[in-house]
């Protein structure tokens, strides 16, 4: 297994590279093609993202289990379906990766590589979105799996989609996006100084789904 670890921790900071050029590149192209339609451009965005965790989940969860995500590697953790060493590993990749992919959507678009967000994503009803958010994801992955494995990739960008615009936070579910997205002050940015609220609710979120699932399926046939 230790062999396979380069290759896992390639995987996730790919698909988190790719995941986050596409959120943060998709929400530029919007913005510039919208007119100003908040919600026109939002769509562009909302499509982009579904589609895209799609194709990434299928490409890689063979090799690393597509996580792309901190969250998603705690539930697997508290599954004891991946151990703590690796665990740690991931979190690591996937938020640098994370962070490059921002820097990538910027040098696409000719802005500056760096750049810290201003956009404020703050309060009750925001955090509640991302508990809410995240929560949904860890079900859906945990629940499919169970259910369907090959319809996860699926599953996961139509939840996301459908995310976008039923979350009051627009669905970031996700640590490392979190982290990442507060370091581009475009449409899709938060301010660093509410990223914690939200990380602290995807996470919070993500342990309530793995518990509950565990007990929902307990007993269910593979």
């Amino acid at each position: 297994m230790s062999s396979d670890l380069p290759r896992k921790l390639v995987a996730e900071a790919l698909g988190t590279l790719l995941l986050l050029a596409t959120v943060v590149g998709s929400g530029i192209m919007g913005v510039n093609l919208a007119d100003g339609n908040d919600a026109l451009a939002l769509l562009g965005n909302t499509l982009a993202t579904g589609a895209i965790l799609a194709v990434l989940i299928t490409m890689l969860a063979p090799v690393s289990g597509a996580h792309f995500n901190p969250a998603v590697t705690l539930a697997f953790l508290v599954r004891r379906e991946i151990d703590a060493r690796t665990a740690a590993a991931y979190v690591v990749v996937q938020i640098v990766g994370g962070l490059a992919g921002a820097v990538l959507a910027h040098a696409m678009f000719d802005m500056d590589l760096v750049q810290i967000s201003t956009k404020a994503r703050t309060g009750v009803g925001q955090w509640l979105a991302e508990g809410v958010a995240t929560f949904g994801l860890v079900a859906t992955i945990i629940a499919t799996l169970k259910a369907r494995p090959s319809a996860v990739a699926a599953m996961v960008g139509l939840y996301i989609s459908a995310g976008y615009w039923f979350t009051a936070s627009t669905s970031f579910a996700n640590p490392a996006v979190t982290v990442a997205r507060s370091f581009t002050d475009t449409f899709s940015g938060i301010a660093p100084v509410d990223a914690p609220g939200f990380i602290v609710a995807q996470l919070v979120g993500a342990l309530v789904a793995t518990g509950l699932m565990a007990w929902l399926l307990r007993g269910e046939d593979s």
